[in-house]
């Protein structure tokens, strides 16, 4: 069958390679891609936004399969459009998408479905909040409420913190229309755990789990990024652990936007921190995670569009997942998740079938940045100790001249 992946990220560029070695796939397209993703994908100069000429490709092509990547599309409703014109498609609608569209709309499904997480609070208003977070005190979660590109969340240490986060929501209006809300959460003590699930109304098929280093810089330093690494499997936790996530978190969300008449279909991705009372759900996401996509998929060995079609048509698919470890590492652009200087050179990338660009262009026989994330360079090996020194010692080729990347990746898992 033809795949087209919709989205231009390093999520995107996994998604391709995982299509690219099914089996049952002929031709992978990627609208628009990226100029690093041509050993996988076919790139096609159409945007996530451009719903109608998404739609004449996939027709023209012979598309059976539409996967979208990120969440900005699926809240515009392409995944909506893809069904209306008879085209198969991998994503939530419009409405299911919500449940990372506004965090004060999926706080509300948890309270309604039973689902753990912390105690929570919305606002429009700078006032009640700074009064909200005088009167709980910190440390204390400030998010902005609707898309801020894994940016919008400050953890606050202390109220003076929270309360410049709130200024720059609220009064600066730093992320728009996506601040025009805050949610101000519990802080919750723990580890964090990446938990994703092919689903399809309520049937739910969780992959491995990951976990995704936030900060941008070593020992967890520095300020909230999209990702800077991530692992997988996750050793500090048991299968135990994960059933227990699947069966209190992922399966009534599932259930429970049934019930809400919004039916998902689709990744649905839940950010857990893993407390001494069980997990408790920080995020949901309507996709892949990214980077975590860059550590789970590489581990998939069943054929994916062969499981998404199943999924789709109704069935059950059982995937087979590698017991080998996958450690993925983020280079970025001097400066993110602040500003940075684009169009400079990139050189020495490291060569690996797990190299995911991202943020790139091609100019003048070379990569130069366009982003603030650049690759993402993965290893696979038996052991995550070995992942990581494989990966680690590939990315010393890298020139990081205008780049930089963290060296502890996994660091959580091998301190065990």
């Amino acid at each position: 069958m033809n795949v087209l992946v919709v989205g231009a990220g390093g999520r995107e560029h996994a998604l391709a390679y995982a299509f690219a070695k099914s089996a049952s796939v002929t031709r992978v397209y990627a609208a628009p891609g990226n100029d690093g993703m041509e050993n996988y994908a076919e790139c096609v100069n159409i945007a996530e936004t451009d719903q109608e000429s998404l739609v004449a490709f996939a027709k023209e092509k012979k598309v059976e399969l539409t996967v979208i990547g990120p969440e900005a599309p699926l809240l515009d409703g392409l995944s909506d459009r893809f069904e209306r014109e008879g085209l198969r498609v991998f994503g939530p609608s419009e409405k299911a998408a919500m449940i990372e569209g506004s965090k004060s709309y999926a706080k509300e499904v948890m309270e309604r479905y039973n689902i753990p997480t912390g105690a929570y609070a919305s606002f429009s208003k700078y006032e009640e909040a700074v009064a909200y977070v005088r009167s709980q005190g910190a440390p204390i979660v400030i998010k902005a409420d609707g898309l801020a590109a894994g940016k919008g969340v400050t953890v606050a240490m202390t109220e003076a913190e929270a309360v410049q986060a709130l200024e720059e929501v609220l009064k600066d209006h730093k992320f728009g229309e996506a601040g025009a809300e805050v949610v101000i959460e519990e802080f919750l003590e723990g580890e964090e755990l990446s938990l994703m699930a092919f689903v399809h109304g309520e049937t739910v098929v969780p992959m491995v789990a990951a976990q995704d280093h936030k900060r941008a810089y070593d020992n967890d330093e520095g300020p909230n990024t999209g990702g800077m690494g991530a692992y997988s499997p996750v050793p500090q936790f048991t299968q135990k652990d994960i059933d227990e996530a699947v069966e209190k978190v992922i399966q009534p969300a599932a259930s429970g936007l049934v019930q809400e008449g919004a039916p998902f279909t689709g990744v649905l991705y839940a950010g857990l921190m893993m407390t001494s009372g069980g997990p408790k759900v920080i995020e949901f996401n309507a996709r892949f995670g990214d980077p975590e996509a860059q550590v789970v998929l590489p581990r998939l060995e069943s054929d994916l569009a062969e499981l998404l079609v199943t999924l789709l048509d109704g069935g059950t698919p059982e995937p087979v997942w590698s017991e080998d470890a996958v450690v993925g590492v983020v280079a970025a652009s001097k400066g993110y998740p602040g500003s940075y200087e684009k169009n400079r050179p990139i050189h020495h990338v490291p060569e690996s079938p797990l190299l995911f660009f991202a943020g790139v262009e091609k100019k003048n026989g070379g990569y130069v940045n366009s982003g603030g994330r650049v690759l993402l360079l993965s290893e696979k090996a038996a052991t995550l100790g070995e992942a990581k020194a494989q990966v680690y010692e590939k990315m010393k080729e890298l020139d990081t001249g205008n780049l930089f990347y963290r060296t502890d990746i996994g660091f959580r898992a091998l301190q065990q």
